[in-house]
């Protein structure tokens, strides 16, 4: 392991990119996170500049428009950081000879059925955020070698908003709330996810992965099981997708098939319970709860 890596890590504002710039450190490795202010990812002179001035040995690139909905209204705004930012991050991967990991999404997928998406299946994203995230995985493939892309889903850490941070704060002036139980996915905790890609950066096992906590559940689910570890007594309500308007369709299916990790010697997250205990914990001597 050539914990001498240094790395550049892409949206440290948000909640993988945060979790990975700690991860990365903690490891004796050489982390560099930028966000906006320090590298426009869809200024190609600015994208050009940071990485040639930073010159990492791989780049780990978490920054994303990730506003599902706001995302309809404004297609040319996520192509231009989803696609465009990708490309160019990519290109400069390219002439440095460096490695580059592209964080992507359970959206690529149709949603249907109740199968378990495996990386190499058909990809047919049917919104905004999930067609430039599949576009944006198609320049990182065309332009570079030397890749890895890690899809995710239903993410949450201490860093940022999340699904878990929204259902605490409800429950702070609602005795009764709704949550769609026919969308089904595995919750991934980033502080896990953050290991498993710092293990990933530094080998030369390439190709297009699948990474969740395991196990699977619900929103429905996952909000009980969020109200119950927290302590918090709550009515929750299970409605359909249809009752909940969107305006960005959502996958009713999410599950997917990790098993590609331990097939090239990298480790499962932990299951998705385990990983919510310890978390709230955190939101616990955080004060948050």
């Amino acid at each position: 392991m050539d914990i001498n890596m240094k790395v550049l890590v892409t949206g440290v504002k948000g909640q993988l990119g945060y979790d990975v710039v700690n991860e990365l450190t903690a490891r004796g490795m050489e982390a560099v996170g930028v966000d906006i202010d320090e590298m426009d990812i869809t200024d190609a002179e600015s994208v050009n500049s940071v990485l040639r001035e930073t010159n990492p040995d791989a780049v780990i690139h978490c920054a994303a428009y990730t506003a599902v909905d706001a995302a309809e209204d404004n297609e040319a705004v996520c192509r231009r950081v989803n696609v465009d930012g990708s490309r160019n991050i990519a290109k400069v991967c390219r002439e440095l000879d460096i490695k580059m990991l592209y964080i992507s999404t359970d959206y690529v997928f149709s949603g249907e059925g109740e199968h378990f998406w495996k990386p190499d299946d058909v990809c047919d994203p049917q919104s905004v955020y999930g067609r430039t995230k599949y576009e944006g995985e198609l320049a990182v493939k065309e332009v570079l070698e030397k890749y890895f892309i890690v899809r995710i889903a239903w993410a949450f850490g201490v860093n940022g908003k999340n699904f878990i941070k929204t259902m605490l704060n409800l429950s702070k002036n609602h005795k009764r709330i709704t949550v769609v139980n026919d969308q089904f996915g595995s919750p991934t905790y980033t502080f896990d996810l953050a290991k498993l890609l710092a293990d990933m950066i530094v080998t030369d096992k390439y190709g297009i992965y699948h990474a969740t906590n395991e196990g699977v559940c619900s929103w429905y689910d996952f909000a009980c099981a969020i109200f119950e570890e927290a302590g918090i007594t709550m009515e929750v309500a299970p409605v359909s997708s249809a009752e909940y308007a969107a305006k960005a369709k959502r996958p009713a299916n999410s599950r997917m098939d990790n098993g590609k990790l331990t097939d090239n010697g990298f480790q499962m997250l932990p299951v998705w319970q385990d990983a919510l205990k310890r978390y709230v914990a955190i939101l616990r001597e955080q004060k948050f709860i």
